[in-house]
């Protein structure tokens, strides 16, 4: 789940800035600056490097999925 932060002391000329480039990307402030610490991390980057490692198919996906549906069964008579 998307966390929230507060950030201080941000000083004028960044938020100038900011707001200028979110302007010019049309959009808002906050999906800027989380573009921009997506990109100093490298986070798609590291999404990019980890598809190499990915070898199931949807098919395989759906079937494990079904797996675990039948598990989530609750027996009501244990549960009482």
């Amino acid at each position: 789940m998307p966390k929230q932060l507060t950030i201080r002391g941000v000083p004028d000329e960044v938020t100038r800035r900011l707001e200028r480039l979110s302007k010019e990307r049309g959009e808002s402030v906050n999906q800027t600056v989380l573009s921009i610490l997506a990109e100093s991390l490298a986070v798609d980057a590291r999404r990019a490097r980890l598809q190499r490692y990915v070898t199931w198919t949807e098919e395989d996906v759906k079937a494990f999925g079904a797996a675990l549906e039948s598990q989530r069964v609750v027996d009501a008579d244990v549960w009482r």
